[in-house]
């Protein structure tokens, strides 16, 4: 015997490509089963909901060893937006929204989507450099409190 999953808090931490995609694919994939979700934006994963940043995200080149062979060459000047353009036309063919996109469309299924509080005072940001679908700025408390009952996942 199995227990339902009923809800996940998912925290979106890192800033780049493949950290802020596996979030919004578990928020995606959660709300499609009918399972509450949260996105929770941290640090530089603020970069996801940041009006200024959400349409520019890279692919992280340098360290990243699922890169394999091209891992190398990471650290060169326009490799990671080359990487980045060559990722973002794969995405494409399989029907994969962009980031923008997808947070929108992940806000719109009723999913909560909250800014971390202490990661917004450390870059001197305010709600109004965020996105409309951000519902609020909150403490990990309160972070916590929406978890009560569900599951934590950390991308």
């Amino acid at each position: 015997m199995s227990d339902k999953i009923e809800k996940v808090s998912i925290i979106i931490s890192k800033g780049s490509l493949e950290a802020i995609y596996p979030g919004l694919i578990m928020a995606n994939g959660a709300r499609a089963e009918g399972i509450e979700a949260n996105l929770f934006f941290t640090f530089f994963g603020l970069d996801a909901v940041h009006k200024a940043h959400h349409e520019h995200i890279k692919l992280a080149t340098v360290g990243n060893p699922g890169l394999h062979l091209a891992t190398w060459a990471g650290g060169f000047p326009g490799v990671a937006s080359v990487m980045t353009r060559f990722m973002a036309h794969k995405m494409e063919k399989l029907d994969i929204p962009s980031i923008p996109e997808f947070v929108e469309m992940i806000s719109d299924t009723g999913a909560g989507l909250f800014a971390c509080k202490a990661s917004v005072d450390l870059f001197g940001l305010d709600k109004d450099d965020l996105i409309e679908q951000v519902q609020d700025i909150i403490t990990v408390g309160e972070f916590y409190e929406r978890a009560a009952g569900g599951q934590i996942i950390f991308t």
